[in-house]
């Protein structure tokens, strides 16, 4: 582990929740039934399918396999203070990355062979350490599934199509606001803004030949410039209605977010309580069994 990052021993999610996806997530347990349909009815199917399609079709890192893309994972892990999943890779032309997991069943995560093209060895640990926020906040309870219950809810009977809407935006505002919080996890694991704001940028336009002529400062001054929007009325309607329907804040936003967090007392404190001399023997990770 680099001598410049900290470990976080004994890191609580609602230590770096952002409060957007705390009230969001409180909200979404309200919906009646929610939380037993996705635990009992559509988790197990979601189960057996991303298992198989994994197992099938991508390639499990360990140490034998893609051993430095398993230091970085391992890394992450120790600094979030969580166990490790199970790390797959999968050829896809859509640079992307998720992550599963259900009570009482180890979770794994997947990246996309066009993302790690485009990234380096630490933004690749950024996506890592984002996808291990979801985990550490439990998301993944709801985030696998939340795909195949906007589409039962639009074909079982005597639901209608409103109700189905309804309820399909109230799931899409909460995972973008769940994206809030994995930001915040993968500045704790990279202990560095700006390798996670390059990250969103080349998520926003980058590609293997485009990523290394990029430039960071140019691209966080695109997120004064989408604020302006927001000071004349039709200007925020746009840019609601532009949002609606995506399962991610658009990347200027989180990149932006992700910057003030990065000078915040919050962040600092954080940083500073929980941080560890590396020599120092560490309690055990905290478990994803233990959810």
């Amino acid at each position: 582990m680099s001598l410049l990052k900290s470990s976080l021993i004994g890191l609580k999610a609602d230590s770096f929740r952002h409060p957007l996806d705390l009230e969001s997530t409180k909200t979404l347990k309200q919906i009646p039934g929610l939380d037993m349909m996705v635990r009992n009815w559509l988790g197990p199917m979601a189960e057996q399918v991303f298992y198989v399609e994994n197992i099938a079709s991508s390639i499990l890192v360990g140490e034998k396999q893609l051993p430095e893309l398993h230091k970085l994972l391992l890394e992450a892990c120790q600094i979030l203070d969580i166990e490790p999943p199970q790390l797959y890779v999968r050829q896809h032309p859509a640079p992307n990355a998720y992550t599963f997991a259900m009570r009482g069943k180890q979770p794994f995560i997947v990246i996309h062979t066009s993302l790690i093209e485009i990234l380096t060895p630490a933004e690749i640990q950024a996506v890592i350490a984002h996808e291990l926020g979801h985990l550490k906040c439990d998301h993944s309870v709801y985030l696998t599934p939340v795909n195949l219950l906007i589409l039962a809810a639009a074909v079982v009977p005597n639901i209608g199509a409103v109700l189905a809407q309804a309820m399909q935006s109230q799931l899409l505002e909460w995972v973008r606001c769940a994206e809030f919080t994995c930001d915040r996890a993968a500045l704790l694991a990279t202990q560095d803004p700006k390798i996670v704001m390059s990250v969103l940028m080349k998520l926003a336009g980058g590609s293997p030949s485009l990523a290394p002529q990029l430039n960071l400062d140019a691209f966080i001054d695109q997120a004064r410039a989408y604020d302006d929007i927001s000071k004349t009325e039709l200007g925020e309607m746009v840019k609601s209605a532009r949002t609606a329907q995506l399962s991610h804040p658009v990347p200027v936003l989180r990149a932006r977010e992700i910057d003030r967090w990065a000078s915040s007392l919050e962040y600092q404190r954080i940083v500073k309580n929980h941080s560890i001399n590396h020599q120092n023997k560490t309690a055990s990770p905290g478990g994803w069994r233990n959810w």
